[in-house]
């Protein structure tokens, strides 16, 4: 923890992405606004630029998903909005059993599962989170824990489901394996999680945390060989895996609203989330 930087520089390193991915092909005009913004928010001169002071502080996941929780459900997103359709898709297609929404937040799955007609159950390490997922999910059961060491028996659930969530522990294998642990035999693990690609080039997701600072939980880097290796290693078959791209949504009075053209221009083309679909072999008849 301890981590603290300006939503300035936030802005300049999307700027310079922007013209690091598109100089040998854009046209002089958008070249020369690259430049000219930069200019202008590196020496501070630019007004129009919001929150260009703020400190952006780091939290654990805790105090962070504490401060979060007010406002997860209230703006839209693009990760979600290119996410939900696929994740939503695949738990169209199995059957119908007992589930769980692992690290479930706000209860945003959870609800997904319930309308699905699964007997859910959401699981997630904050208290505060965990209200806002019991108002909006009031027939789901809800415990508080840990990814890292789910409140369930072995073999008690027919498909685990985690979204967003396992790009914050820094070992995969251990938050796969304990969805693979939970899961009967026949049964599937899906789970979503922030790109490779999003977590190298920015990394963090900002959201208010109080009148005065802005502030992030830490994500960390997964390679699609890591998820692999973890699948594997919890005895896991993968089946599907699923990269949809940024689909030009900005977060509305946000900073990146205020560089539109360069915030496109630097995340066109980049998948925003990863979605694997992965089974557990039935038990081989001895």
């Amino acid at each position: 923890m301890g981590s603290e930087f300006r939503v300035r520089e936030l802005v300049l390193g999307i700027e310079g992405l922007a013209l690091l991915r598109h100089a040998m092909d854009a046209d002089e005009e958008f070249i020369a606004a690259r430049l000219a913004e930069i200019r202008s928010y590196a020496d501070d001169s630019a007004a129009t630029l919001p929150d260009r002071s703020k400190p952006v502080s780091e939290l654990d996941a805790a105090n962070g998903y504490a401060s979060w929780s007010t406002r997860y459900d209230s703006l839209p997103s693009a990760y979600l909005e290119v996410e939900e359709p696929i994740l939503h898709g695949l738990l169209d297609r199995g059957p119908v059993g007992a589930a769980l929404d692992a690290a479930c937040g706000t209860g945003r799955q959870t609800a997904a599962l319930a309308a699905r007609g699964h007997r859910t159950i959401g699981v997630d390490q904050s208290p505060e989170m965990l209200a806002h997922a019991r108002r909006k999910v009031p027939g789901a059961e809800f415990r508080e824990g840990r990814l890292e060491k789910l409140p369930l028996d072995d073999d008690s659930v027919d498909l685990a489901v985690c979204s967003l969530a396992l790009t914050h522990i820094p070992d995969l294998s251990s938050g796969i394996g304990e969805l693979a642990r939970v899961v009967r035999p026949g049964g599937r693990v899906i789970v979503s999680d922030l790109h490779p690609f999003v977590t190298s080039l920015q990394g963090q997701c900002i959201f208010v945390h109080d009148t005065e600072r802005l502030a992030f939980v830490r994500n960390h880097r997964h390679l699609h060989s890591s998820y692999l290796s973890a699948f594997a290693d919890a005895g896991l078959t993968v089946r599907e895996c699923h990269e949809p791209v940024f689909n030009g949504r900005l977060a509305p009075g946000g900073y990146e609203e205020s560089i539109a053209d360069a915030a496109r221009a630097a995340w066109e083309g980049i998948p925003l989330v990863v979605i694997w679909a992965a089974e557990k072999p039935e038990t081989s008849a001895a």
